[in-house]
Parts: C-alpha cells; sequence; structure tokens
C-alpha cells in the first residue's frame, strides 16, 4: 500500500513517511544517484547498503541509451538488474535532454535531439518517457517536462510552463496504461510532477496550483540549482511551498550541498538528490562534521588520522587520511570508492541526524548549529 503520512513539523521542516510497494522511505531523505545503475566511483548498489542509502536514483535517458530499457525489462527490471531490493526513483530523462544535446527541436509532441553517445537521432515525448520507465519498473516515475535554463525570457517560461502542464497531463494518462497491462514490471509505480516557472515567482505559483490539481502521488520543484545563486533558490522555495499539497512529498530536484539541503528541509522539503558528493570525492573534496576537506592537500601526507573520526563509514573504519591521500595520488581506484563511500555516509547519515531532530522537536537548534559547521573548511 503506497501512501505519505506526515508525521510532524517544526515551523515548515516536516518528518514524514512514504510507503511504496518496494519498502518504506523516512523523510527528509538523500537519494543517492546511481545515474547508470551504479554510483561513480566503483560503488555498486550492495555497497549502498551498508552506507544507509533509503532510495536509489537512475536516469531513463542514460539507460534508454544503453543497455536499453527493453533489455532491462527482460532481466526483470532496473531493481533487480542492479541488485538493489529497496525504493528507487527514475527520472525522466527531460534534464539530460535539455542539457546534454548540442541540437534539439522542441514540439508539442515532444523533443528531437542527437544522443551524446553516438549521435543517433532520439525523439522523447511524455508518453516514451514514461514508457521507458515502466520496463525499468522503477518505484516512483518522474514526468517529463522542460528544463530551461536560468535566467530566461519570462515570456518563454510562461509558455514552456503550460506546455510541462500538458506534458504532464500526457504523463499521467500514459501511466494508468503502463502500470493496467498484464506484463507491467511494477504496477504499482508512482508518479511526481515537476513544477517549473525559473527564477519568477508568479509563474512558479501559477504553475504549481495547476498541477497540484491532478492529485499526482508528489511533487518535485525542478529547474533550480542550474545556474542561480543560492539567495534565488530559497526565494522560489519560499514562493512556492504553501502553494504544495501538504499532504503529499516535496522533492527539491538537484540539489545539493549539505547547507543547501539543510535550508530547504527548513522549508518544508521531504526529498533530495545531488551528484556533487560521489563527484567531489572523486578529487579528494570530503566532507566532514567538522567541515569540508581537501584531502590533496599536503598537510593530510602522515595524518594517522581517519577522514573523520566521528565517521562509521568504512574508509574512516579502517583507514587513514595519509593513506587514502596516496591511493589519490597514485590514481588508484580503491581510492576513488573508498571516498565516494565517505561522502555517501556523510550525506545519508546528516539526513538521519535532521531526521531525529525533528522526532525529538529540536530541529531549529540543531539547524543553526549545523549550518556554521557545514560550511567551514578544515
Amino acid at each position: 500500500m503506497s501512501g505519505f503520512t506526515l508525521l510532524k513539523e517544526e515551523k515548515r521542516a516536516r518528518r514524514g513517511r512514504l510507503e511504496t510497494v518496494h519498502g518504506t522511505i523516512e523523510t527528509p531523505v538523500f537519494m543517492n544517484v546511481g545515474t547508470q545503475g551504479a554510483i561513480k566511483g566503483g560503488v555498486t548498489a550492495i555497497d549502498l547498503k551498508e552506507l544507509k542509502c533509503q532510495v536509489e536514483l537512475s536516469n531513463t535517458y542514460h539507460l534508454h541509451i544503453r543497455p536499453g530499457d527493453e533489455l532491462i525489462k527482460r532481466q526483470g527490471g532496473l531493481r533487480r538488474f542492479i541488485r538493489w531490493d529497496g525504493p528507487l526513483l527514475t527520472d525522466s530523462g527531460g534534464f539530460q535532454v535539455f542539457s546534454l544535446a548540442a541540437l534539439r527541436k522542441i514540439t508539442e509532441e515532444g523533443v528531437a535531439f542527437s544522443s551524446h553517445v553516438d549521435g543517433a537521432k532520439i525523439f522523447m515525448s511524455p508518453e516514451s518517457s514514461i514508457q521507458i520507465q515502466a520496463n525499468l519498473g522503477s518505484t516512483i516515475a518522474m514526468a517529463f517536462d522542460e528544463c530551461v535554463a536560468n535566467p530566461s525570457p519570462y515570456e518563454y517560461v510562461d509558455k514552456s510552463c503550460d506546455r510541462t502542464f500538458r506534458w504532464l497531463i500526457r504523463c499521467k494518462d500514459e501511466m494508468a496504461r503502463q502500470n493496467a497491462k498484464p506484463d507491467a514490471v511494477n504496477p504499482d509505480q508512482l508518479l511526481f510532477g515537476i513544477n517549473q516557472g525559473g527564477v519568477y515567482e508568479d509563474l512558479r505559483i501559477r504553475h504549481m496550483c495547476e498541477i497540484r490539481e491532478l492529485d499526482l502521488d508528489g511533487y518535485a520543484i525542478g529547474g533550480l540549482a542550474v545556474g542561480e545563486d543560492a539567495d534565488d533558490m530559497y526565494r522560489i522555495i519560499d514562493a512556492v511551498e504553501p502553494f504544495m499539497p501538504k499532504e503529499k512529498p516535496r522533492y527539491l530536484m538537484g540539489v545539493g550541498k549539505p547547507e543547501n539541503i539543510l535550508e530547504a528541509v527548513a522549508r518544508g522539503v521531504d526529498f533530495f538528490d545531488c551528484v556533487l558528493p560521489s563527484r567531489n570525492a572523486r578529487h579528494g573534496h570530503l566532507f566532514t562534521k567538522r567541515g569540508r576537506m581537501n584531502l590533496m592537500n599536503n598537510k593530510f601526507m602522515e595524518d594517522p588520522l581517519p577522514i573523520d573520526p566521528e565517521c562509521g563509514c568504512p574508509a574512516c573504519k579502517d583507514f587513514s587520511r595519509a593513506y587514502l591521500r596516496h591511493l589519490l595520488k597514485a590514481g588508484e581506484l580503491a581510492a576513488m570508492k573508498l571516498c565516494v563511500m565517505h561522502n555517501l555516509w556523510f550525506y545519508n547519515n546528516l539526513m538521519e541526524e535532521i531526521r531525529a531532530a525533528l522526532d525529538e522537536d529540536r530541529f531549529e537548534e540543531y539547524y543553526k548549529v549545523q549550518l556554521d559547521l557545514l560550511t567551514r573548511r578544515i
């Protein structure tokens, strides 16, 4: 049985629980990004269980390109293919279409573009995005939308919002059709709609008021963290949040830094994802309870301490800063894997602490202390 329960609130911060066919998601939650079915840096879905991951996220566009969503369906769906037994969210591919495709043509029907891998001609529509996600069998499918650059002209964003709304209606209809199929990989697949509107508060609010009428399983704020500064992002969340259904989960797409997550939780957001922790880790940029660390710095050359003495991740349990720095300098793949595991543990543990603070009615106190610590540099 699927459904979201809002357990408690502290001002605008929310503590919730989403029951899905693939397990329970405690919110606020950070989803670990395995774009092509694995976390970059050598981390598998099996590793994620050890890192306190609740939800794995993969991408519709990339998996459609290779190995192909029909192949994955024949393998029993994406969860079975990658050996992940928990909830899984698939991004619709909309962001990748607009960020990776150098040449694209947008029409009412969808988007024609060329593959970034081999240049093959591809057409993606709301229906085909949902069909691909149905083949993948994810727990949560995201609606196909247009992600505009920030800033974009008001008139263009206005028309884009209208088209994204029409596309969302088509996504909902296609989802119902796919879920009713006798061979559906996941007949209980959930659909989240995406709010757009650039950095224009009036468009954001209007679009949110339109899409909430469709009574979807959840609602995302998209089109942020794509070039605007953090203050603009917070301003848009503040504008949109009062118009988001209280009884449905809320997802801020592609965010972000730990302090961004903390600020967004305080503003009423439940779900997050970002490639930043794994991307940074592969270059030795690590998060700790006392601030950020660049492990490549010379001062760590002979440092016998773990990355973070308060951390329980596999890297910190067994290895020193000096050893991990040596592996990074030597270009050893083990270094990337261990550092990525550390950063993902840090993020998942941060969300665990946020949930505990909300459970114990001390989130505001936690927020004030952590906001300072999270932005320090070691």
